[in-house]
């Protein structure tokens, strides 16, 4: 993709500056009169001016969505050169305020906001700048700044769910790990040492624990360091499309978790999909752009297959059967829109429906998994404390004997 800098007419003749991507400028000029826009002068932008650094990064997802929400309410009220002004001068946080500053300044140089947005680094992806872009063509950016909005907000929400449903188990899993380390690594040691002058053979349990305790003792650092290393080395290997490829095929066959995901990434793929089609957005041009979003290889896959069959002149519920990627209510619904022309709505009802499905699942998980993990670790204490009991008892019976 190459980058051209426009100047253009719009439809009530005023001059429009800006910045687009395409393939070409044939390609360039033919996107922006979809955009009602007749060029006037069309030329390859400066590599130097394609992406004007600043520092700090991009935004973060919550720091967007809070973006969005102030612009949204602001420009109904003012300028979109005011409501810019206003937040970069409430902002708490330098990042932020930077970003803003320089969209602001984009602004001024007569860059459509669309435009404008591309100008900071990773701050707004391609996805957000395009429904903008249809905002502004159709008139109608307040009502696409709030859809928008809306739908950061609620990916926020799912987001704060799924690491609910994560962090929490994870972090109880880790303390009880942590519980049985520090018995096996510092108790069970000074328990040896009174068996050791006993002179007696040992019961087989508490053989087998006072093994694993002296392994964890000599070679616990060297575990550990094997343990980092191979965790290292998944991640890195995750960045193989193949493997990563194989991984998610495996996550998406779980019984459980695979359903948590499946659903999860339809539902983030349909309200991402039906906000792009409310806001004017072609269905062909959402999913290119939402793919990108989909971090599921799989899935991803299925998305590149659908967009190959839409673009062949196929029905977009047909596309999505075919991929086997998608749950069925998905399916249905997408073809309960398309035959009632309501594409968009029924694509946020399979969103809401998916959502408190998801949600649903993981409070009953997380219900069972406390207890599950509880029971788990006390069968593992008591079982280190039966290998320390065992050998008691039998001293105590010898010497009743």
């Amino acid at each position: 993709m190459a980058t051209f800098d426009y100047v253009a007419l719009d439809l009530r003749g005023r001059t429009r500056k800006g910045r687009v991507e395409a393939s070409d400028a044939s390609a360039a000029s033919q996107k922006l009169t979809r955009q009602r826009l007749a060029p006037v002068s069309l030329a390859p932008a400066a590599k130097a001016a394609a992406v004007v650094p600043f520092l700090g990064g991009g935004l973060s997802a919550q720091e967007r969505a809070m973006f969005t929400r102030q612009l949204a309410t602001l420009s109904t009220v003012s300028t979109l050169e005011e409501a810019l002004r206003t937040i970069a001068l409430q902002s708490d946080k330098a990042k932020v305020r930077r970003v803003v500053e320089e969209v602001h300044g984009a602004l001024l140089e007569g860059y459509r906001l669309a435009d404008a947005l591309g100008r900071p680094a990773k701050a707004f992806p391609p996805l957000y700048r395009a429904m903008v872009s249809a905002g502004e063509s159709s008139g109608a950016l307040p009502s696409i700044l709030e859809r928008l909005a809306d739908l950061l907000e609620q990916q926020q929400k799912v987001r704060a769910k799924v690491v609910t449903a994560i962090v929490y188990p994870a972090v109880l899993a880790l303390v009880a790990c942590l519980v049985v380390t520090a018995l096996m690594v510092f108790v069970i040691p000074k328990v040896v040492e009174q068996f050791d002058t006993m002179g007696q053979a040992l019961p087989l349990l508490t053989r087998i624990v006072i093994g694993l305790s002296s392994l964890l003792g000599d070679f616990g650092w060297l575990i550990a360091l094997v343990g980092a290393g191979a965790a290292l080395a998944f991640g890195r290997a995750l960045r193989q499309p193949a493997f990563k490829l194989s991984v998610d095929r495996a996550l998406l066959r779980l019984p459980l978790v695979g359903r948590l995901i499946r659903d999860v990434h339809a539902a983030r793929l349909a309200r991402t999909l039906a906000t792009m089609i409310a806001s004017g957005v072609p269905v062909l041009e959402g999913l290119t752009l939402t793919a990108s979003t989909v971090r599921n290889a799989v899935q991803r896959r299925a998305m590149d297959d659908m967009i190959a069959a839409i673009r062949e002149g196929g029905a977009l519920s047909v596309a999505m059967r075919r991929t086997q990627a998608f749950p069925p209510v998905l399916v249905h619904m997408t073809a309960s829109g398309e035959s009632s022309g309501r594409v968009e709505v029924m694509l946020t009802r399979a969103a809401d429906y998916l959502e408190r499905e998801f949600e649903t699942f993981t409070a009953m998980l997380l219900s069972l998994l406390e207890p599950a993990i509880i029971v788990v670790l006390g069968g593992v204490v008591a079982t280190i404390v039966l290998s320390i009991l065992l050998p008691i008892l039998q001293i105590n019976t010898l010497a009743l004997n």
